[in-house]
């Protein structure tokens, strides 16, 4: 099947300044493609370009097979969903989103079949006749995206929508989003600094950093097999030691860190002797093992309890002050633990991932 989207050597350059360096990626139809990196990472001027409100300076985008350049955005087979979703108030739900409807000189009656259909699919069946500012910024969210999927796009691209939403309604939206796509079936390509909004709803995710993409994957390889010290850092919570490679095994290496503690951990290619970047995760950290054989083990003070329910967490230190997060596991009793306790934590290697030191860091 033809990818809906693909982009080969893209570049673009506002002056001396390069923003976008190189990048090429295919997104297969009906799939939702994140593209996930910090502000300033240049992830908003490629989406830019694929919409045609900016001209690449170098390489090609095509959209269902046909070569975008020289399109103008009103001739491409998409549409793009803002932060500020410029929903006309003066206008009800089903005004809205006949708007490009009617520009295109679509009959009334097919307007109307179209306009009711819509809402169906974005579930808002009935909600034609209401005015804007009697929805919630969910249902706003849904207009905004019925006003564009009513064109039938090739492409839907959602420039963080989600970002002017409180946090409840935030998390609320991405189960929303990612059920949506699935039912409607058209091509999502989502723009986010939110790593959480990315790894819930994408099916694959291209992580930003000065222009390039650092690793393109699921949600799944990214968190558990990141290819690069950004990628570590960037996608989910890791603690972090600076330290050297002492000794290496195959796959694993021995990092002496700088406050001299001593831990085997996965190699990345790059890891040879000499300088190295050790990350972990909170939850691969075990609070007391029963069975330290074959665990890296070392102690630490508790600091103190960050309860979030199901995401509490240990502040601790280790003797020299570097801080760690700790995730408590739901299925042990923990209530012994206080602030000040002196406790042991081990690892197992493999959860560990040791980069020479470069380039690339967060």
């Amino acid at each position: 099947m033809q990818p809906d989207l693909v982009v080969s050597h893209l570049v673009k350059d506002f002056g001396t300044f390069r923003a976008v360096d190189d990048v090429s990626f295919p997104v297969p139809k009906g799939s939702f493609f994140s593209i996930l990196g910090p502000s300033g990472c240049g992830k908003t001027t490629l989406l830019r370009m694929i919409a045609g409100f900016e001209e690449q300076t170098g390489g090609t985008i095509e959209i269902s097979g046909r070569d975008m350049r020289g399109v103008t955005p009103d001739k491409r087979p998409v549409n793009l969903v803002f932060q500020h979703l410029a929903l006309f108030p003066m206008m009800d739900v089903a005004e809205n989103i006949a708007f490009g409807l009617k520009r295109r000189k679509v009959s009334s009656a097919e307007i109307r079949r179209r306009t009711e259909e819509i809402l169906e699919r974005v579930d808002l069946p009935g909600y034609g006749a209401k005015r804007i500012n009697q929805l919630s910024g969910g249902q706003k969210q849904r207009v905004a995206i019925a006003r564009c999927l009513v064109l039938e796009p090739s492409l839907l691209l959602l420039d963080e929508p989600l970002g002017a939403l409180d946090l409840k309604l935030r998390e609320q939206m991405k189960v929303e989003l990612k059920k949506l796509q699935a039912k409607i079936g058209t091509t999502f390509i989502y723009i986010t600094h939110d790593q959480s909004e990315a790894l819930v709803m994408s099916d694959t995710v291209a992580v930003m950093n000065r222009g390039r993409f650092e690793q393109v994957g699921t949600p799944q390889e990214l968190y558990g097999d990141p290819h690069t010290p950004f990628v570590a850092g960037f996608v989910g919570d890791s603690n972090r030691w600076e330290g050297e490679v002492v000794e290496m095994d195959g796959e694993t290496v021995l990092v002496r860190t700088d406050e001299d503690l001593v831990f085997r951990a996965r190699r990345k290619a790059d890891a040879g002797k000499g300088p190295a970047t050790l990350f972990l995760r909170p939850e691969a950290m075990l609070i007391e093992p029963v069975d330290a054989s074959g665990l890296n083990t070392f102690p630490v003070t508790v600091r103190a309890i960050l309860f979030d329910g199901a995401n509490s967490r240990l502040l601790t230190a280790t003797p020299s002050g570097h801080e760690l997060l700790v995730a408590l596991p739901q299925n042990r009793a923990f209530d012994h633990i206080r602030p000040g306790a002196d406790i042991t934590l081990g690892w197992h290697p493999q959860s560990g991932i040791a980069f020479g030191r470069g380039e690339g860091r967060p």
